[in-house]
């Protein structure tokens, strides 16, 4: 006759047991609420990383859009020597207007460990993503010229609070200081305002192109400016862009024979004067208020008169040694970032650009 087998003897929950039991359950809860408060702190989106004060030598890339052009030309110079002094390894990269290489160098920069980005975007549209990359690798994030927000595409429909911090100029100041030139300019020519034309050429979705041409729109008529007939143009921001544009608003407009260009910057400004030129209008019935002066000089220097009578001279080489002794503050020192902070301007002309010390290169 088989015998059934012993019931399995189940120790019993001593109190020692208990307290242990209760102990461990607790430590998971406690990793559980750290791990979901970390998620939602709700800390401001903007300036990206940063991991308190950094030791050794600094390594920082500083990512710019059409690094070809004059001004991102001298932006990187004055960013160079600034870190030189520092003792700050620098590596300068040219974004072009390409989006996507924006992305893959944000990420370039996190593989080849730098502890911080400064960034001028192709477009606005990116910010985001550029942001959420630099955040995920602990990378400090600060943007030169164009504005960037870290939650929509947007910069203007941005909440300050997601708003990257920014070093440059304030696009509605430079564009007041264009548009009161203009202004006094074609009143001390005397023209009709029936047969005048004020032409704003810009990249029109670009943030910062925008406040600067609304600037200038409201200091126009601030200053004594009349009512003329404005033509709006859209532009890539380059000269040649600018310049065909402008060619083809003259053949639109027969019988105008004054023109006043004002724009985002001096590729603008430079190219909508030849388009002028081009279309047969002589620099006497023409003024051109540039954004920048770094083209303009050029045509001074050369003695032209092709109708660019002043501009705004926006020293590049000072925004890139600001960007990257803010940087430095903040990866060195744990200084926070400002959230902006602005280079000195001046408005020169054919006469003074050379007592501004504007290099005419």
């Amino acid at each position: 006759m088989r015998t059934r087998p012993s019931p399995r003897t189940i120790p019993s929950r001593t109190p020692a047991f208990r307290t242990v039991h209760r102990a461990a359950a607790l430590t998971v809860a406690l990793a559980l609420t750290l791990s979901v408060g970390a998620c939602s702190s709700g800390k401001p989106s903007g300036g990206g990383g940063g991991k308190g004060p950094a030791d050794g030598p600094l390594s920082i890339a500083y990512l710019q859009k059409q690094g070809d052009q004059e001004y991102f030309v001298s932006e990187a110079a004055g960013a160079r020597r600034r870190a030189d002094e520092l003792g700050i390894r620098l590596r300068v990269v040219n974004l072009g207007n390409d989006a996507s290489k924006t992305i893959t160098e944000v990420k370039s920069a996190a593989a080849q460990k730098n502890q911080g980005i400064i960034i001028v975007v192709p477009e606005s549209a990116v910010g985001p993503q550029v942001v959420a990359e630099a955040r995920n690798a602990g990378i400090a994030l600060l943007t030169s010229d164009d504005q960037v927000c870290a939650n929509g595409p947007r910069p203007a429909d941005c909440d300050k609070a997601n708003l990257v911090p920014r070093v440059g100029f304030s696009g509605v100041q430079m564009g007041n200081e264009v548009g009161k030139r203009a202004a006094a300019e074609f009143l001390k020519a005397g023209w009709s305002a029936a047969d005048t034309r004020i032409v704003y050429a810009w990249k029109q979705d670009t943030t910062v192109c925008t406040d600067r041409v609304n600037g200038a729109k409201a200091a126009w008529k601030e200053a004594g400016g009349p009512e003329v007939r404005a033509v709006e143009v859209g532009t890539d921001n380059t000269p040649a862009g600018a310049q065909a544009k402008v060619e083809a608003t003259v053949t639109a407009n027969q019988g105008v024979r004054h023109w006043v260009v004002m724009g985002c910057n001096d590729e603008n400004v430079s190219g909508g004067v030849k388009g002028l030129n081009n279309a047969g209008v002589k620099g006497a019935d023409i003024i051109g208020i540039g954004l920048g002066a770094y083209l303009a000089c050029k045509d001074w220097q050369a003695g032209a008169d092709n109708g660019m009578k002043a501009a705004l001279y926006i020293p590049g080489d000072e925004v890139g040694k600001l960007a990257v002794q803010a940087m430095y503050d903040k990866l060195k020192n744990g200084k926070e970032f400002a959230p902006e902070s602005f280079a000195p301007t001046r408005m020169v002309d054919a006469e003074h650009w050379k007592d501004a010390g504007l290099s005419c290169a």
